[in-house]
């Protein structure tokens, strides 16, 4: 078959047919997932990539593709570029082969990454900053060595390898699915998988997912040409590539039906329904096909009957998980994130949380709202400013917690879709309280249920202003707090004994270290 322009899907077809990847890639499970089926009002099928032996789909093509290789390339050996999943499929290809590889990733790559390739036998060079000056480098070592450059998706025997995917997908379905929804970065896999069920059944929908940030082939196919992204949000590391391959755009051109992004807060939601379908945690890229479905469920277009998601694959470092968990909530419409002014006196807090808790803040209804997060610290003597996260439910939307606050006079910004806001300031509200003010700080185990800050504060007496306060859902039984309290002179004692009333864990931390240092005037 030749690499020239329009590529002959025929052919094609026919490589996917005798593709040689199942020597080292597995038949993956394609697994319909009852949660998501009755959430989303149809059959939801994953495709579990997650679960080959490298974490990634990436295998098949690579594997392809070195099965594809004479003896005499094998013998001077292969190099890659990529900053994960493509470099872990060349280097177990070439080990299984008994081939040489070097794989080329950017400096920027995660240790684990660069780790999980030498340990399949990848020879590693770190190399620039980005994938293409790490491919700039790679091609020139080809040059120079002559071993054979082995592309992450812009080659026919890799697209062909990813094609396989596809022809298990319609093998392993009981009819032919409504649509398959495919994660996307240079194309490779939706080329393959869009050529193969595009022949078998030319009415199944396929349906191409990009990061907003990334979407390149989106960004194509309305320019009618490939044009190259001037910046690529790298939220989903394992799609975020510059430009689609030339080969996999003549491909995508005639095998795509639609094109579609979804924000990094949809993408973290649905690794969030992942992880409780199959109780895996994958990484974004491979959650990004099935935030695709979500969100056209969400807006009333997603065909009916058997929808099919690639679950792409879980190379995701653990440090980051923490974050996704964090935007996942935002994303899958479950929280709601905004900023308060209240009156800086003593009981306004305790009026704030009634306002919060709904119907008037009357205080059997408290335990209508979860409070998520709460930030708070002492500025001035007029007003405070305060950062809230509360947990949404079908009786607590966004737009009643706004009324709600409206209704006690509490002026509300919602910044439940401000970027800096979920970035940055969630975590750095905060700072030094005015110089002279007394202050007594205290550090707190709530128990995790809504209602119980209400609570603490109706048990509180009110001749104690409330300067500093740290609340955080972790998701555990108990939540952990942080609060300050105006203590004129000797009165500390009267307030521990009303602290210990209340019945919550407690230490005091007023001579903590790093109190001292970060938030003491």
């Amino acid at each position: 078959m030749s690499d020239n322009l329009p590529i002959n899907l025929a052919e094609l077809k026919a490589r996917i047919e005798a593709a040689h990847v199942y020597d080292l890639a597995k038949r993956t499970p394609l697994e319909l997932a009852p949660t998501l089926t009755k959430m989303l009002g149809r059959n939801v099928w994953l495709k579990r990539e997650d679960l080959q032996d490298v974490f990634s789909f990436k295998i098949r093509g690579a594997a392809n593709r070195m099965a594809s290789l004479t003896d005499a390339e094998k013998q001077r050996g292969v190099c890659a570029a990529s900053a994960g999943n493509h470099a872990q499929g060349v280097a177990a290809s070439a080990t299984y082969y008994g081939t040489k590889s070097v794989i080329f990733m950017p400096i920027t790559t995660p240790p684990i990454k660069v780790e999980a390739v030498q340990a399949r036998g990848g020879e590693t060079r770190l190399v620039g900053d980005s994938y293409d000056a790490a491919c700039e480098a790679a091609l020139d070592y080809a040059k120079e060595s002559g071993a054979v450059f082995i592309h992450p998706f812009d080659e026919i025997d890799v697209i062909a390898g990813q094609g396989t995917i596809g022809k298990e997908i319609l093998e392993q379905m009981p009819r032919p699915p409504a649509a398959v929804y495919v994660c996307v970065g240079g194309g490779g896999l939706i080329s393959g998988v869009g050529t193969w069920v595009k022949a078998h059944n030319p009415e199944t929908r396929i349906v191409s997912v990009e990061p907003a940030g990334a979407a390149t082939l989106q960004t194509s196919f309305r320019a009618k040409q490939r044009m190259a992204l001037n910046n690529v949000d790298k939220f989903a590391d394992g799609v975020a590539v510059k430009m689609v391959g030339e080969k996999t755009f003549d491909i995508a051109k005639r095998v795509v039906d639609e094109t579609m992004t979804v924000t990094n807060d949809e993408i973290s939601a649905a690794v969030k329904y992942v992880f409780e379908a199959t109780r895996t945690v994958v990484e974004p890229a491979g959650a990004l096909a099935l935030a695709g479905l979500i969100s056209q469920v969400r807006a009333g277009v997603a065909p009916e009957g058997d929808c099919v998601v690639t679950i792409s694959g879980a190379n995701v470092n653990f440090d980051r998980i923490g974050h996704i968990v964090e935007r996942a909530e935002l994303g899958a419409g479950g929280e709601m994130l905004f900023a308060a002014t209240i009156p800086e006196k003593p009981g306004a807090f305790l009026n704030f949380c009634r306002a919060l808790s709904g119907n008037g803040g009357a205080e059997e209804d408290s335990a209508q709202r979860a409070v998520t997060e709460f930030n708070y610290r002492y500025s001035d003597s007029a007003a405070a400013h305060v950062l809230v996260g509360v947990k949404l439910t079908p009786d607590c939307s966004r737009k009643q917690v706004l009324r709600d606050m409206s209704a006690e006079g509490i002026d509300v910004v919602d910044l439940s879709h401000d970027r800096l806001a979920k970035r940055h300031l969630r975590h750095m509200v905060g700072g030094r309280a005015s110089a002279g003010i007394p202050e007594v700080i205290y550090r707190f185990e709530f128990p995790e249920r809504p209602g119980a800050l209400t609570d603490f504060l109706i048990n509180l007496d009110a001749r104690w202003n409330i300067s500093l306060f740290h609340y955080r859902n972790h998701g555990a039984s108990t939540a952990h707090v942080l609060c300050g309290f105006q203590v004129p002179k000797g009165d500390a004692k009267a307030l521990h004994a009303r602290l210990s009333k209340i019945g919550f864990p407690m230490v005091q931390e007023t001579g903590n270290v790093a109190y001292r240092y970060f938030l003491n005037g």
